[in-house]
């Protein structure tokens, strides 16, 4: 098999790779790279080539203004500089494949405009404890998955594979085209997630605490659920109500 598996502070210097030869060569022999930021007024051929390279290794490029590189407090970093990955990004039609060959009941996590490290972090934790094979994220929008991710997770991100893409739709799509069935979690949802079968083979998408579910990303869903409460409130914590979701998703799997 392949190998599927707090506040934001300044990176470590260990952490970056800067210079334009430096980042063009580490894309070149394929390091893991979780993201490059580039000076936004640069234009000339080096920097054409790491765009270019970026785009089919599908790294991440932050086209920003010059300050934002000074907070790297690194030398001569000649208006590039990248963060190496702490996960190795998998492709999510190889895991499709991978968990459909082996017999599994596929269980996807999406994450949609969740920045918090640390609900990544417990809800990556919880998303293994439940059996989930794969973690979709946006390669925008979306915390980095960093030491404090990771420790959050309790190493959870190290052992659950991530799936990194450019589009979230285009992601459900894929899993469409899988025979998975896609449930957004929505609070105005008239489904409480109890009566939803989640036996069959599911994909969950979790939106943010503040503004949800993209619109257009929850209409193509195929079922919105929701967790019904005693007492109204505004919302859960998105780590928590993830919880609550795989667990029913548990629940009703090792029943069937």
């Amino acid at each position: 098999m392949k190998d599927f598996r707090k506040k934001q502070q300044r990176p470590k210097k260990s952490s970056l790779v800067f210079g334009r030869e430096a980042i063009l060569q580490a894309l070149e022999q394929g390091d893991a790279l979780d993201r490059i930021y580039l000076d936004q007024q640069l234009k000339d051929p080096v920097t054409g080539d790491i765009r270019r390279l970026a785009a089919a290794k599908q790294v991440p490029v932050n086209y920003v203004p010059a300050a934002r590189l000074a907070h790297f407090n690194v030398g001569n970093h000649e208006g590039v500089v990248a963060q190496k990955s702490k996960i190795i990004y998998q492709n999510l039609q190889d895991l499709l494949s991978f968990v459909i060959e082996s017999g599994t009941v596929p269980l996807f996590l999406i994450l949609d405009g969740i920045t918090d490290v640390r609900n990544i972090g417990g809800i990556a934790r919880t998303a293994w404890c439940c059996g989930v094979q794969g973690i979709i994220i946006p390669d925008k929008g979306v915390g980095a998955l960093n030491d404090d991710a990771i420790l959050t997770s309790a190493g959870a991100l190290e052992k659950i594979p991530v799936c990194r893409v450019n589009s979230l739709m285009k992601a459900v799509d894929e899993l469409h085209l899988n025979g998975v069935t896609v449930f957004a979690s929505a609070m105005e949802a008239a489904i409480p997630v109890a009566k939803a079968d989640l036996s069959v083979p599911a994909a969950i998408v979790m939106g943010s605490e503040e503004k949800g579910i993209y619109p257009a990303l929850l209409k193509i869903c195929d079922t919105a659920i929701s967790i019904p409460m005693q007492n109204q409130f505004e919302s859960l914590n998105v780590s928590v109500a993830t919880g609550m979701i795989l667990y029913e998703v548990m629940q009703q799997r090792m029943k069937a």
